[in-house]
């Protein structure tokens, strides 16, 4: 069974302060899971991105798209942090 997990570290949704996020991901997600979570938030950012380029006011759509990809980024940024912790252990 794989045991790699999400470390935790990263954050996202930066506001406020440049070096002030609002939102983590969350430590001790299992690989399988956190992939599976962030291959659907990117999926959705891709349609919403695609909607925004082909519609006349499709400028409605891009913050939604850039806000799905910024989380998606977090959790497989995450899991690959958690990974390198794996692999140093090992």
């Amino acid at each position: 069974m794989c045991a790699i997990k999400t470390s935790g570290f990263v954050t996202f949704g930066s506001c406020g302060d440049a070096d002030q996020s609002l939102f983590r991901v969350n430590a001790d997600v299992p690989l399988l899971q956190a992939l599976e979570h962030a291959s659907t938030l990117l999926y959705y950012a891709k349609k919403l991105a695609l909607d925004a380029a082909m519609e006349d006011q499709g400028e409605r759509y891009a913050w939604a798209a850039h806000f799905l990809a910024e989380m998606g980024k977090a959790v497989i940024d995450d899991v690959g942090l958690g990974m390198k912790e794996e692999v140093l252990q090992a």
